[in-house]
């Protein structure tokens, strides 16, 4: 029997996941546009052995002073553009289901995993800011229970046409002059409350039938979505006692789907910070903390809570939690960042986004590879995760010193592998590959 391993992916959030990571002197924010960055960050992930690197992808964000998180690029197109410099390591990117559409996501991601050859992942989200409505001219944000229903439905209609032309109705055959066999296409006649789409995509189903199904989202609506239709969920925890129930609410919805456990890998943020010392680790944390201008501090914990903080103290007290009457806004990270500062005893505001700025309401962890393995593998053994989302504190240094120093610590202890199982995303994940329902009642028969 094979021993289970842990599922581990890069989150690439230029120039590094803590907020003050761009004034860090050995991060290079000024190439937060350059491919030849993006290929340096994607090879060292794959020289690790990761199994994805993952974009996250947000429009309409606020364009605060001296922050550059609000400038980025689509990660589809980078994701593109890294399939001819990678070769195992899986490749998602996040693509919103609130203002685009079933056909245009399916054809985009479809082309990346024919490109890639297996290893395109799409992280399924639907849009929490209310800002994004107006980029596409809509007066109105969705409110949360109806984005919901719509990414449901979505994500029904992006699989039936990525299954709409069967890997093997390709049949090229110039002698007898037959391209395909249209006993293995199947039009997609839809007409649900969101979406009405007729006909096939312009692209056979790829090598791992089709693009690997992500989901990020804790809330009630979230994890219904996740438990029928995702087969790697984002999240966010503190302690291990809310992974495990988490873990164990999740995994427990699959089977009315008629999913098996292993069909859904639970993946928690974790930003690491690592060294040789645990003096050192410390120490590293705390310079890029001194890069955090008060300004900036407020401006960042005020997106968190739900409140503005700009005319305060950074030495106040922390504010009472501002409940949002917003629909569109359940503030699930909100409520995180308040638990976070009651069970840490966190004082002031400068205490509280010190300690979030670089784990934004994620699980953190600083100190030397074992200790880090050691809290990794508890995580792991005791039904909490089947895998993390790494979030290094700066890019490239900080993914560099997970590669070099984490990695080998849980490959020595037999969680992580040395190799690739394979050159799709699911075979290194473990996940079955999906095929069209015709030809899987044409197989039990056959059988």
């Amino acid at each position: 029997m094979t021993k289970r391993q842990l599922k581990l992916g890069a989150f690439l959030n230029l120039p590094g996941h803590h907020f003050a990571s761009w004034r860090y002197p050995t991060t290079r924010p000024e190439q937060s546009f350059d491919l030849n960055y993006f290929i340096e960050l994607a090879q060292i992930a794959e020289r690790g052995k990761f199994d994805t690197i993952f974009f996250a992808d947000v429009f309409g964000q606020a364009l605060q002073e001296n922050s550059p998180s609000s400038l980025k690029l689509d990660p589809v197109i980078i994701l593109s553009a890294l399939t001819a410099v990678t070769k195992n390591i899986g490749l998602v990117a996040t693509l919103t289901t609130t203002y685009n559409e079933p056909f245009q996501v399916a054809r985009k991601f479809i082309g990346l995993d024919h490109l890639s050859k297996g290893r395109a992942a799409w992280n399924v989200v639907t849009s929490a800011n209310p800002r994004e409505s107006t980029l596409f001219g809509k007066e109105k944000h969705l409110a949360h229970a109806d984005r919901y229903v719509r990414a449901e439905e979505f994500v029904d209609v992006v699989k039936k046409l990525w299954l709409s032309i069967e890997r093997e109705a390709l049949v090229i055959d110039k002698e007898s002059g037959k391209y395909l066999d249209l006993t293995k296409v199947h039009p997609v006649d839809h007409e649900g409350l969101w979406f009405k789409v007729k006909g096939t995509l312009d692209a056979p189903a790829s090598p791992q039938g089709h693009p690997v199904i992500v989901q990020a989202g804790s809330s009630e609506a979230g994890k219904e979505l996740a438990a029928k239709t995702a087969e790697v969920i984002f999240t966010a925890w503190q302690t291990l006692e809310e992974a495990q129930a988490f873990y164990r609410d999740v995994k427990g919805r699959l089977a009315k789907y008629g999913r098996q456990p292993d069909d859904l890998k639970i993946m928690p943020g974790v930003f690491i910070t690592v060294a040789n010392t645990e003096a050192e680790a410390i120490a590293k944390r705390k310079e890029l903390n001194a890069y955090i201008s008060p300004e900036a501090g407020l401006a960042y914990l005020s997106n968190f809570v739900g409140l503005d903080l700009s005319g305060y103290d950074v030495d106040d007290p922390i504010p009472a939690h501002a409940k949002s009457d917003d629909p569109t806004n359940p503030q699930i990270r909100a409520n995180i960042v308040r638990g976070i500062a009651e069970r840490e005893g966190l004082q002031t505001i400068r205490e509280l986004y010190e300690f979030i700025a670089g784990a934004r309401g994620h699980r953190e962890i600083v100190g030397t590879p074992a200790q880090i393995a050691d809290q990794l593998q508890e995580w792991f053994d005791n039904e909490a995760a089947d895998g993390f989302n790494v979030m290094a504190p700066t890019f490239p240094d900080g993914l560099n010193d997970i590669v070099e120093l984490v990695i080998p610590e849980l490959q020595r202890r037999g969680l992580f592998r040395t190799e690739y199982e394979g050159t799709t995303l699911r075979e290194n994940l473990g996940l079955s590959v999906p095929v069209h329902p015709a030809s899987q009642a044409l197989n039990t028969i056959q059988s």
